[in-house]
């Protein structure tokens, strides 16, 4: 018997072993393939932020990911993988602003080049962390060509493509209404926001004849504009730009009416006041009638002097009871409802509620960048694995805005542009010459904000392959697959799509395959203050990184959000430990055998003749099918059932009283290396490390032997 068979299988022995030696083969890198390697088929790793550990989300997408490719390249495809680390902008910056609250200091009390400095050097040293991590996990992409969103080719991509933009005058900057977070001093994403279910107080005013309701008193100073539905007929007498005057919380206003259809006369009295500044409908409306609006709240959240000397300076959420004890002394109160549910914006690491602002951004014009990628996903150039979000996919690109790209962070690519001070003009000055401002002749300045993360990582899959010239570029773009999850199909997938048609005038991938959230056994969102996070890496430490691997495939429909348990987790140590089992029992039995031609006339002869492979046969050509259809759930079961229950409890019991046989031997051997063969792109470490024991003639690294069929 082998030596290493007579211990139980140990992963933390074999698996650092077995990775350097794929690495140090050098066939992550397609270039060093052999020679049957021709067709290529290439991944474009989505980049995990490098500001921290792996999560279980990064686990499920490396296996997945390592799944395809191990097994596109066992077929003969000259297979890339592209690994990659992402600076990850606000997301790392807020992560390094909580440690420098741990050391007592504030990142606006800091030289914004020595704060640059700082996270830089936070960002590669967990960016080295985090690359072994994924090496953990057994992925076999190409280190050689590993890409960092901050690298100097790729910044260069970004910013020719915001020049292409402005050339092609579908940049512009403008004053629009951003989600404002007041202490970060950010505009956010939508991504970059919650929904939480609140319940605030709702209170009912008098604004003249007409009641208005609102659970925000502190943003009605500057409201001068009662808006009703032309079709509501409790307010017929009143027409559209009628004037009345009236008594408001600092003394006397006039008020204008406007009729619009965006009311909802079912809610409440149907009549409200606008505060265009700070509300994304009421902003419309105004920009509809083409009214006055003015700022009341600053960008700290405190009021500004139009709120009168009583309450300038006042934070809003002090202020707002005195506003409202102020209106009830004026008889202007009617009536308070202690409970309103209702759905608020927050910010989405520090769960302060989202302050709309309008502010000056850089945004793109996005219409005819979706009209593109709606044509290619109709062509079939595109094809989405679940079909539900390609239905998503298509109501979000007919209902998309205009999108704004500007961050108020340190951290990430600069704008390169300059501002001017006087007229607001923004130009685009990518070598930094422009001296003077090209509207107005005035004075300028270099502009302070960078690109939201999502627009540089929009542009991943072709910035990697060095775009246009380079010979990754040209021989491996389009790829062949996207993986990443749904919860970033519209902002990361929809920008990849849309900025990948327009800059290379190709899509960048034609298969999107979108995993779900990983939640924990009992199906609940993950959280580290609710205390059931699962580390993926503890647990592959524990049990071996195959078993990590199959308890996240087995049962993971695309699309869908999946539980994982350490007792699923453990379930697959136990089918690790029956193969090894049942690899020790099959070259125990065949030990008389050395260097078989497994690929020999006499021993297709023998296999073909024999009806207890025809099982197998089925097997093989099924999960080959499921594989190529993305149905990853169920071709690691049938792959899982096949070895336990046909291989191992029937034609391994059923062959021990003829092991004598060298047709049975022989029978055996095929099998189990049929078995190894299939199972790698699953279980590639354990298949890997039996491999190695297997007596068969002409036998390479597992990694590059060929796919049964």
């Amino acid at each position: 018997m082998n030596e290493k068979f007579l211990n139980p299988y140990d992963p933390q022995k074999t698996e650092k072993i077995n990775y350097k030696l794929w690495e140090e083969s050098g066939f992550f890198n397609p270039d060093k393939l052999p020679e049957r390697h021709q067709k290529p088929f290439t991944i474009i790793m989505p980049p995990p932020n490098a500001n921290g550990s792996l999560h279980a989300g990064h686990a499920l997408f490396v296996t997945l990911e390592d799944l395809m490719i191990r097994y596109k390249r066992m077929q003969g495809f000259k297979t890339l993988w592209v690994p990659g680390a992402d600076h990850a902008g606000f997301e790392t910056q807020v992560v390094y602003e909580k440690k420098l609250e741990k050391e007592g200091r504030s990142r606006f009390k800091m030289d914004p080049k020595e704060l640059y400095d700082e996270i830089m050097q936070f960002t590669l040293d967990n960016k080295s962390f985090m690359e072994n991590q994924v090496r953990s996990l057994g992925a076999s992409c190409d280190w050689s060509r590993e890409r960092f969103t901050l690298e100097p080719k790729i910044i260069e991509t970004v910013y020719e493509t915001f020049k292409k933009l402005s050339d092609d005058n579908l940049l512009y900057r403008g004053e629009k209404l951003v989600n404002w977070c007041s202490k970060h001093q950010t505009s956010l994403s939508e991504l970059e926001t919650d929904g939480v279910d609140k319940e605030d107080k709702f209170y009912t005013f008098q604004y003249g004849p007409f009641q208005i309701g609102t659970t925000r008193p502190e943003t009605k100073f500057g409201d001068k504009y009662v808006v009703m539905h032309p079709d509501d007929e409790r307010y017929k007498e009143y027409s559209h730009g009628q004037k009345i005057d009236l008594e408001w919380i600092n003394g006397p206003i006039t008020a204008t009416i406007i009729k619009d259809e965006a009311i909802d006369m079912k809610f409440g009295t149907g009549a409200m006041t606008i505060t265009p500044w700070h509300d994304t409908a009421d902003f419309e409306i105004a920009q509809r009638h083409n009214l006055d609006y003015e700022q009341i709240i600053d960008f700290y959240g405190k009021l500004l002097p139009i709120a009168g000397p009583e309450f300038e300076g006042k934070n809003i959420s002090v202020a707002r009871e005195e506003i409202v004890k102020k209106l009830d002394e004026k008889g202007l109160l009617v009536k308070t409802e202690e409970s309103f549910k209702h759905n608020v914006k927050v910010c989405y690491k520090c769960n302060r509620p989202i302050e709309p602002q309008i502010k000056a951004q850089w945004f793109i014009k996005t219409e005819p960048l979706t009209q593109k990628a709606l044509e290619a996903v109709e062509k079939g150039d595109i094809k989405f694995v679940t079909e539900r979000h390609e239905r998503i996919f298509r109501h979000w690109m007919e209902n998309i805005h205009d999108w704004n790209i500007s961050r108020q962070i340190i951290w990430g690519i600069p704008i390169p542009a300059k501002i001017c001070l006087d007229c607001g003009e923004g130009m685009v000055d990518l070598d930094d010459s422009i001296s003077k401002c090209s509207k107005c002749g005035g004075k300028i300045e270099k502009d302070k904000d960078t690109f939201d993360t999502w627009f540089s990582s929009g542009q991943w899959p072709f910035a990697t392959l060095n775009f246009p010239e380079g010979k990754d570029f040209k021989g491996f773009y389009p790829t062949d697959v996207m993986e990443t999850g749904h919860d970033i199909l519209f902002f990361w997938v929809a920008r990849m799509i849309m900025l990948g048609i327009y800059c290379t005038g190709e899509v960048p991938f034609k298969t999107i395959y979108l995993h779900g959230l990983v939640r924990d056994a009992k199906g609940k969102k993950m959280s580290k203050s609710v205390g059931n996070v699962v580390n993926p890496l503890e647990l592959s430490d524990k049990y071996g990184t195959d078993a990590l691997r199959m308890s996240l495939l087995v049962g993971n429909t695309p699309g869908t959000d999946m539980n994982l348990s350490e007792d699923k987790i453990k379930a697959y140590k136990k089918f690790a430990n029956k193969l090894w089992n049942i690899s020790r029992f099959v070259l125990d039995n065949t030990k008389d055998l050395n260097e078989v031609d497994l690929e020999s006339e006499d021993i297709k002869k023998l296999i073909n003749s024999n009806s207890e492979l025809i099982n197998l046969e089925k097997t093989i050509t099924d999960i080959t099918k499921d594989l190529d259809n993305f149905q990853f759930h169920i071709a690691s079961e049938k792959i899982y059932h096949y070895i336990w229950h046909e291989f191992a409890d029937k034609i391994i019991e059923e062959s021990k009283e003829k092991l004598d046989n060298s047709e049975t031997q022989l029978i055996l051997l095929y099998i189990l290396q049929i078995c190894l063969k299939t199972l790698h792109p699953f279980m590639p470490f354990i298949t890997e490390e039996i491999w190695k024991s297997m007596p068969i003639k002409n036998k390479k690294l597992l990694l590059i032997e060929e796919w049964p069929v």
